[in-house]
């Protein structure tokens, strides 16, 4: 799976430090909350979808973060969001 950094990021996010041990996304089923704005649950969410789009560039990274930061608000499982992830980002890379 590819290890995204915070520094690689455009956006800085809140690390919520009491959740930090918690199970992060690994892969599907997870249809456990995602919060969007919790650095720790940002990176391997960004890391899977990359993975799944096969891609390490960093401009489609600083894509995906401005679909993660206009997805629609009723799309609040981790499950969810990967699914409107990889498919707002197949969506952009065509043609890229």
């Amino acid at each position: 799976m590819l290890i995204v950094k915070a520094f690689d990021l455009k956006f800085k996010y809140r690390k919520y430090v009491e959740t930090r041990d918690e199970p992060k996304f690994s892969g599907l089923p997870d249809p456990a909350p995602f919060n969007r704005d919790d650095l720790y649950e940002v990176l391997p969410m960004m890391g899977a979808v990359m993975d799944q789009l096969g891609t390490a560039d960093g401009e489609i990274l600083n894509r995906l973060e401005d679909f993660l930061n206009t997805m629609p608000r009723f799309i609040t499982s981790r499950e969810e969001t990967f699914h409107y992830l990889v498919g707002c980002g197949s969506q952009s890379m065509e043609g890229y």
